[in-house]
C-alpha cells in the first residue's frame, strides 16, 4: 500500500471507529447459521416464497454472511463458488467478465442478470457485463443464482442460468477499504422509516484501482460508482440507481494498449404500485425506464506494423440503448393452497445511437482509412457513422407468463408453466416448465425438472457492418432444452445437493465466414449439440464454530468453445467470536486448444487460493481482511480473438475493509 493511501485509511478508520461509541444497534453480519441459511426464503425460482429445497429450480443462494467469508470485490466473482458457472476476464470491450455455464462460453448474453428482479442485459450485445461489468459487493444484501433454464418466468437471456443481486435496502453503515495496487474505496448506506407508511433509503460505493503491471506494458485500472435511492410511500414504491465503469488500458479488442478505453453508464428508474395486496391475492403495476451507454476503444493495429500509417489504430462503439418496461403481475392463493401466478410485460427496447469511436477517419468520404492524412490526433467519436445506421433498431415485445404451484399432498408439489414472447418482427417463444417435488422424508427431497429457455438475437449479430463481420437479418432465437434430476440430502449440520442434467442446444448463433466478402465474418444458427453434466454441492457443520462449503462440477460432452470441463470448489470457515476466518480455494480443469489461428493453447489445472478474515471491534464495527490469489497463481483464460488465446488472470491481491453500522 502507498504511504498515502494508508494514511488516508486510518484517518478514516479512525473517524468512524470513533463514531462506532455512539451507535445502539447490534451488527447481525455474523448470525445466520447454517440452518437459517438453508431456510432463507428464495423468490427468483417461482415468484412464491420457497426455500431452495421446495424451489422448482436448482438454486445457489449467497447471504451477506458468506459473501464475506469469500472475499470477493464484485458480484461476477460469485458464479466461480456455483455448481455449472464460472466467471473469467475476457475480450471484448474492455475485458469485461466472462460468463461460463454448463459446458458453454460465448459472449452473446447467455445468462441473465438482474438487479433486485429488473434485468440488465439489454438489445445491443445482450451481456450485462458489457455495461455493468463491475457490481460492488458492499451493496449488496443477498445474490440468488438460478442454474439453468429461466425463460418461463423472465424471458430471453435466461438461458443457462439466471443472476439476481438484491441489494440492501435497511442498512445504516460506513465502510472503506485500501489495497494492493493503488485500490481503496468508499460506500454508505442510510436507511430511514419515517412512518408506517413511509420509507426511504439511499446508498452509494466508490471504487479505484491502479491495476497491476503486465508484461504488454499495460496495466489493468478501475474506476467505478454504483448508487441507488429509493421511496415507499404506502403502496407505492419508486427507485432508482446509476453505475458508471471505467476499464481502460489491459486488453480491448484482441489488442494490448495503454491507449484503449471503456468507459459503461446504466441509469435506471422505476415506480411500481400495489392494486391489491392482503393474505391471498396481490395485484401490482410497475413501469420501468433504463438507459445504457458505452463508450470503448481498442488498439486494432500497431503503428509499427502499418505501412500507411505511423500511429496506432483504434476503434470502437459509442452506442446507447434504452428499455421501457411495463409489468402488471397476479398472484392468487386458494384455499386449498394452490397457488397462480401470472402476468403480462410490454418491453419497448431502442438502439438509440450507434456512432463510432476511431482515430482515422475521412471526414469527405465517411469511411475510417487508416493512413497518415486521415490520423485524427487522437480518438474521437464520430456521429452517425453511416456502415452503422442499420444498428439503429427498435424491439418491441409482448409477453404473457403464468405459473401453477399445485401442493397435490404433504409430500408432493407440481409446478406447472410458461411464458410465450412475441418480439415484433424477430421471433415469437413459447418457454415451458413443469417440475415435480417429491419429499418422502425431512431429509430427503427428490426433484424432476423439464424447462426450455431462449436467447433472442441482438442488433450486434442482427445489423453490424464493420471491418470484422457483418450481421444476418434472417437469425432467429437461440432455445434449448433442460432435464434436470436433484436429489437432496438434508439433515441438521449437513447437506448434500446432486444435479444430473441433459441440455439440448439448438439454432446456436455463431460466426462462419462470409460467401461473398473475403476476410469477413457473419452470423448464422448453424450448431446443434447436447451437453450433459453432474454438479455437486454440500455444506457440513463440523463444529459450532467450523464449516466445510464444496462444489464440484463435471461435464460428460466436449463444452462448446474451449472452457472447463471439470471445475470445484472448497472454502472452510472459522467462526470464534468475535473472530471470523475462511480460506477458498478454486480448482479448474486444463483446457487444451489447437488449431486456433495456427497457434495452440495449453493451460494446465491450477488451483486458486484466498482468504479473509474478519475482527469485531464492538458490536457495531468491524475490519476484515480480504486475499485473493494467495500465492500469486500465473494462469491464463482463453479467448478465441487473441492470436495465442490467452488473457491473463488476476494476480495476488489484498484488501484491507473497514464497516460501520449505525
Amino acid at each position: 500500500m502507498r504511504r498515502n493511501d494508508s494514511k488516508h485509511f486510518f484517518c478514516i478508520f479512525f473517524c468512524f471507529h470513533t463514531a462506532s461509541l455512539f451507535a445502539t444497534e447490534s451488527n447481525e453480519l455474523f448470525t445466520m447459521q447454517l440452518e437459517d441459511l438453508l431456510e432463507v426464503q428464495v423468490d427468483i425460482a417461482s415468484k412464491t416464497p420457497e426455500t431452495i429445497a421446495s424451489a422448482p429450480s436448482s438454486i445457489t443462494i449467497f447471504n451477506e454472511k458468506s459473501i464475506q467469508l469469500l472475499g470477493v470485490e464484485s458480484a461476477y466473482e460469485l458464479m466461480n463458488f456455483v455448481p455449472g458457472m464460472q466467471s473469467t476476464r475476457g475480450d471484448w470491450v474492455g475485458a469485461v467478465p466472462k460468463d461460463h455455464a454448463r459446458g458453454v462460453y460465448l459472449d452473446s448474453g447467455n445468462i441473465l442478470v438482474m438487479i433486485n428482479g429488473e434485468r440488465i442485459n439489454e438489445s445491443s450485445f445482450g451481456k450485462a457485463s458489457v455495461y455493468m461489468p463491475f457490481i460492488p459487493i458492499e451493496v449488496i444484501d443477498k445474490v440468488e443464482f438460478i442454474r439453468g433454464p429461466g425463460s418461463a418466468l423472465y424471458g430471453s437471456n435466461a438461458f443457462l442460468g439466471v443472476m439476481n443481486i438484491i441489494t440492501k435496502h435497511t442498512d445504516n453503515t460506513l465502510a472503506a477499504m485500501i489495497g494492493t495496487h493503488g485500490k481503496y474505496g468508499i460506500s454508505a448506506s442510510i436507511s430511514k422509516q419515517f412512518n408506517d407508511d413511509l420509507m426511504g433509503f439511499a446508498s452509494i460505493t466508490v471504487n479505484q484501482k491502479e491495476g497491476e503491471n503486465y508484461p504488454q506494458g499495460v496495466k489493468d485500472p478501475l474506476q467505478s460508482v454504483y448508487f441507488e435511492f429509493g421511496l415507499d410511500i404506502a403502496e407505492l414504491q419508486l427507485r432508482g440507481r446509476y453505475n458508471q465503469v471505467e476499464l481502460n488500458e489491459f486488453i480491448n479488442l484482441a489488442g494490448y494498449s495503454k491507449q484503449n478505453q471503456h468507459n459503461s453508464e446504466n441509469s435506471f428508474v422505476s415506480l411500481a404500485y400495489s392494486i391489491i395486496k392482503n393474505s391471498t391475492t396481490e395485484l401490482a403495476t410497475k413501469i420501468a425506464y433504463s438507459d445504457h451507454k458505452i463508450a470503448s476503444a481498442g488498439l486494432i493495429l500497431a503503428g509499427a506494423d502499418n505501412l500507411d500509417a505511423s500511429d496506432d489504430f483504434l476503434l470502437g462503439p459509442d452506442w446507447q440503448t434504452t428499455d421501457l418496461n411495463l409489468d402488471i403481475d397476479y398472484s392468487h392463493h386458494f384455499n386449498n393452497d394452490w397457488v397462480i401466478n401470472a402476468g403480462y410485460e410490454y418491453v419497448n427496447s431502442k438502439q438509440i445511437s450507434a456512432d463510432v469511436r476511431t482515430n482515422y477517419y475521412d471526414q469527405v468520404s465517411g469511411e475510417i482509412i487508416v493512413e497518415q492524412p486521415y490520423y485524427l490526433g487522437a480518438v474521437k467519436t464520430i456521429k452517425d457513422y453511416l456502415a452503422f445506421k442499420n444498428l439503429k433498431a427498435t424491439f418491441e415485445t409482448h409477453s404473457l407468463y403464468t405459473q401453477l404451484k399445485l401442493p397435490l399432498s404433504h409430500q408432493f408439489t407440481l409446478f406447472v408453466g410458461g411464458r410465450y414472447d412475441d418480439v415484433k418482427n424477430i421471433d415469437s417463444k413459447l418457454s415451458p416448465r413443469i417440475a415435480a417435488i417429491y419429499q418422502p422424508s425431512l431429509a430427503n427431497t427428490v426433484k424432476l425438472q423439464y424447462g426450455e429457455s431462449f436467447r433472442t438475437p441482438v442488433t450486434n449479430e442482427l445489423y453490424s457492418n464493420d471491418d470484422v463481420t457483418v450481421g444476418n437479418t434472417n437469425l432467429k432465437s437461440e432455445y434449448v432444452k433442460t432435464t434436470e434430476l436433484v436429489w437432496r440430502y438434508q439433515v441438521e449440520n449437513w447437506y448434500f445437493n446432486t444435479v444430473f442434467f441433459y441440455n439440448q442446444l439448438n439454432d446456436f448463433i455463431i460466426t462462419v465466414p462470409h460467401a461473398f466478402k473475403t476476410n469477413m465474418f457473419t452470423f448464422e444458427n448453424q450448431l446443434d449439440d447436447i451437453n450433459r453434466g453432474i454438479e455437486l454441492d454440500s455444506q457440513w457443520q463440523v463444529a459450532p464454530i467450523f464449516s466445510l462449503t464444496g462444489t464440484f462440477t463435471q461435464y460428460f460432452d466436449k463444452p462448446m468453445n474451449p472452457t472447463f470441463k471439470r471445475f470445484a470448489t472448497l472454502v472452510a470457515s472459522f467462526d470464534m467470536k468475535p473472530m471470523m476466518v475462511s480460506v477458498n480455494t478454486i480448482w479448474r480443469d486444463r483446457v487444451s486448444v489447437t488449431g486456433h489461428d495456427a497457434a495452440k493453447f495449453s493451460q494446465p489445472s491450477y488451483l486458486l487460493i484466498g482468504a479473509a478474515a474478519s475482527y469485531e471491534l464492538t458490536e457495531q464495527s468491524n475490519i476484515s481482511l480480504k486475499i485473493h490469489n494467495f500465492f500469486d497463481k500465473h494462469y491464463d483464460s482463453f479467448d478465441p480473438r487473441l492470436a495465442d488465446g490467452a488473457v491473463a488472470g488476476v494476480s495476488r491481491e489484498i484488501s484491507l475493509h473497514y464497516q460501520l453500522k449505525f
